[in-house]
């Protein structure tokens, strides 16, 4: 039986890319592998086993004191106990595949080199563009951001790319700057997998080889078909309530077409998404969040779901997930989020941060017929069935799999 290791800083599902992490490895245990999980501690996290050599937790809101931040700082820089721990976990047993996920800061790329030397193949899943620029994102209080292309990666501090602090910008630049130089990632990494045509195209712009980054897109668990409903709902927004999202530019779409929007989710921008709908006086409701039964039904009734990103997203299981509900996407042609809407003939495209141009979708939509909203969420649900399946997923990554483990240097299973 061949043994991966699955990493990932968080196992508890915090966000999309700790739901592919869990989602993966079912996955191959279901196929015949068996898994082990590496991660951090952390006081939400899903009891395991494998807790036992997880290493410590690495996170500023739990750090009080100036010294436990400035710990919590360096080790999110080069954690020395998840290395250890590394070489622990090595010495008691074999892995043919290390699959890492969302690492940097907590784990750190400090363990890869322990793989290598142990002959063991990573696979890296790129969720976010972080292994092109030190803010994961792309961007900064200014919008998209690409200027660390250029190799300076003190744009990072200068821009005050992450959360507008200095001292946050600090420490990451610092980071970038580190594992550059040590090679962490060029040196370590045997595969990229790219979920979505666009991370694959960017990463290869920012100079990674055309035959190391691989486009596998995420699977989308099957979402139970009965909240399939009509087109009788409001449109939908569902998920993160933050700034790149660009829901103020939806609140300000809906204010200047008349057509009323929901925004389910909770986030940080919670607050600031109440004034302005006031201001606008905007026929918005904010549901909070919902889960479950009540998450699905909302989705599956509403006439369309809608994405106004403003930063680079991925391929988004939101979107997909809206997909298999037969919904209508309106989207922003931003990131991996126009290739979902064309390739499956499902919705509409418009160009993100343009509150004019989705205030004309907003309209479209509302008046669309039912038969042809219906048409367009068929459309698109037919074509996440069939290119975002748990066997075409497999199917993929297993043959990547072993593609690294016929590589020299790659333990064969």
């Amino acid at each position: 039986m061949p043994n991966l290791l699955s990493m990932n800083s968080y196992h508890y599902r915090r966000g999309g890319s700790d739901v592919v992490y869990f989602d993966h490895a079912a996955l191959f245990e279901e196929k015949g592998w068996n898994n082990t999980f590496f991660s951090m501690h952390h006081p939400n996290n899903v009891d395991t086993p494998d807790s036992r050599h997880f290493v410590s937790l690495v996170d500023y809101e739990f750090a009080q004191t100036p010294v436990q931040k400035a710990r919590t700082a360096l080790a999110s820089i080069y954690n020395r106990e998840a290395r250890a721990k590394a070489r622990q976990l090595l010495a008691g047993r074999q892995f043919d595949i290390a699959h890492a996920h969302c690492i940097y800061h907590h784990l750190t790329p400090s363990v890869f080199d322990v793989f290598n030397e142990a002959g063991v193949p990573i696979v890296l899943t790129a969720h976010d563009l972080k292994l092109a620029c030190p803010a994961y994102k792309m961007m900064n209080s200014n919008g998209i951001c690409e200027e660390c292309k250029g190799g300076n990666l003190l744009n990072t501090v200068r821009n005050r790319c992450i959360k507008g602090s200095l001292a946050a910008s600090s420490v990451v630049a610092a980071e970038a700057m580190l594992h550059r130089f040590l090679k962490s990632y060029r040196r370590n990494v045997t595969k990229i997998v790219a979920p979505s045509r666009f991370y694959r195209t960017k990463l290869i712009e920012w100079g990674w080889e055309e035959d190391r980054v691989i486009y596998i897109p995420n699977f989308a668990k099957e979402v139970d078909s009965r909240f399939t409903a009509g087109h009788t709902g409001n449109i939908l927004y569902f998920g993160r309530l933050s700034e790149e999202k660009g829901l103020a530019t939806l609140i300000r779409a809906s204010a200047r077409s008349g057509v009323a929007v929901d925004i389910a989710g909770t986030g940080p921008e919670r607050e600031d998404l109440e004034t302005l709908i006031a201001q606008v006086q905007a026929p918005v409701r904010l549901l909070g969040r919902l889960d479950g039964d009540a998450l699905w039904s909302a989705v599956g009734s509403a006439k369309a779901v809608v994405l106004p990103s403003e930063w680079y997203e991925n391929a988004p299981m939101s979107a997909l997930e809206a997909m298999q509900l037969e919904r209508p996407m309106i989207g922003a042609d931003i990131g991996g989020i126009p290739e979902l809407i064309r390739d499956s003939g499902g919705g509409l495209v418009i160009p993100s941060a343009d509150a004019s141009a989705l205030a004309d979708a907003l309209s479209q939509i509302e008046a669309m017929p039912q038969e042809r909203l219906a048409q367009m969420g068929q459309s698109a649900a037919r074509y996440v069935r069939r290119e975002f399946s748990r066997d075409r997923y497999f199917q993929r990554m297993d043959e990547l799999y072993r593609e690294c483990l016929r590589a020299p240097g790659g333990r064969k299973a």
